[in-house]
């Protein structure tokens, strides 16, 4: 059920997504650098909740409470989109949106963990990003169609965007039962303070650390729809960026997750760099919409190989008791990387070329590569 509403929520998220980058710098008139911070510091809010979330729902031993929570406060966000007219409305409804995903976030993956039998555990995730991905492909369809239905109107795409959200709110809330996890004197104590961050253990704090150089690799996908609005797409063809990137990432997701449980992670880890660093240099160097979106559909290819693996290291790599907790922590740091990356992104578009900002991308994830290698080995 939690996939399904999560479908529904990407739907109602990704039609406004997929158009936003282009409504802030057409419609209300900013740069690409300061969408770059937007969607940077937006994620990274996301973030600094998830450790919050998941630490409280650690404490409490539910998950639910703070799920529909999550749900309810971004459907709670979509009309301020089509309601704005300049930035606070727009970072406002932004920042209430990811914080919402910030509340559901660690609470869910814990959730799935706490249900879930270890063996099939990859098998679980990948199930779950491949109909969360689903939805984020949906979503810029609907979205097109709409455009081509209200004339290029996106304040009007907007308001149909409320409706998917609320509809997850009403799933979530009629069709999910929590589960009470048994106590005892080991976790009855508060689940992570600051002298517990230690006992996460070497093992949780090396995914940790790779997740966070992934994440310096990966900008959001905002660059992907400025790229393509760059070469000519026309503006009500813009959401096709994210159904090919999420076609391919919705595709992929479940056999990597079946993969993830019987093959080691360096190897998928090592192939999902591959296909970022190839998607990078194709987008730096691709003049044309027809080259951007191999790019494009490379990076989808990035991530159904490595998200839900992370989601997999991170659950077996932390203690039970403090699942919520690490996966809370683990958003907070690859959150704070994305921001980074994302600042970074948009003054290289702005200030140096649109090809600098893919570059860079392709050296980060270089890097990254390397360090997988290195810690594979030892």
């Amino acid at each position: 059920m939690l996939g399904f509403v999560s479908l529904m929520m990407d739907v109602s998220s990704e039609i406004v997504h997929s158009l936003l980058p282009v409504f802030l710098t057409t419609t209300i008139g900013v740069s690409v650098a300061f969408v770059g911070l937007i969607d940077g510091v937006a994620e990274s809010t996301a973030s600094i909740v998830k450790i919050f979330s998941g630490y409280l729902s650690d404490r409490i031993r539910r998950r639910k409470p703070f799920i529909l929570l999550g749900y309810g406060l971004a459907a709670v966000s979509k009309p301020f989109f089509p309601l704005a007219h300049g930035v606070p409305l727009v970072l406002g409804a932004r920042f209430a949106d990811r914080i919402g995903k910030g509340l559901r976030g660690a609470p869910r993956d814990a959730f799935i963990a706490d249900v879930t039998p270890l063996d099939i555990r990859g098998r679980a995730y990948g199930l779950r990003q491949s109909l969360d991905t689903t939805g984020a492909f949906l979503g810029p369809l609907l979205a097109i169609a709409l455009m081509l239905l209200f004339a290029g109107d996106m304040r009007a795409v907007f308001w149909v965007a409320t409706i998917p959200a609320g509809l997850a709110v009403l799933l979530i809330t009629l069709g999910v039962k929590d589960r009470a996890r048994e106590i005892n004197a080991t976790d009855a104590r508060p689940p992570i303070r600051i002298v517990d961050i230690g006992g996460l253990g070497r093992r949780y704090w090396r995914v940790a650390i790779l997740g966070v150089m992934f994440s310096l690799a990966r900008f959001s996908e905002a660059f992907l729809i400025l790229k393509v609005s760059r070469e000519g797409l026309p503006m009500v063809l813009v959401p096709l960026v994210l159904v090919v990137m999420n076609i391919v990432y919705a595709l992929g997701a479940y056999p990597a997750g079946i993969l993830s449980d019987s093959r080691g992670p360096a190897r998928l880890l090592l192939s999902g760099l591959g296909m970022l660093i190839t998607a990078d240099l194709v987008l730096a160097f691709s003049s044309s919409i027809a080259g951007s979106f191999v790019g494009i559909a490379l990076w989808g290819m990035h991530m159904a190989l490595t998200q839900g693996l992370f989601a997999k290291l991170v659950a077996e790599n932390a203690p039970g008791s403090l699942r919520g907790s690490a996966f809370g922590l683990f958003n907070l740091l690859t959150g704070l990387a994305l921001l980074v990356a994302s600042v970074v992104a948009g003054l290289a578009w702005d200030y140096i070329s649109p090809a600098a900002t893919f570059l860079i991308g392709a050296g980060c994830a270089t890097a990254a590569g390397v360090m997988t290698l290195r810690w594979n080995q030892s």
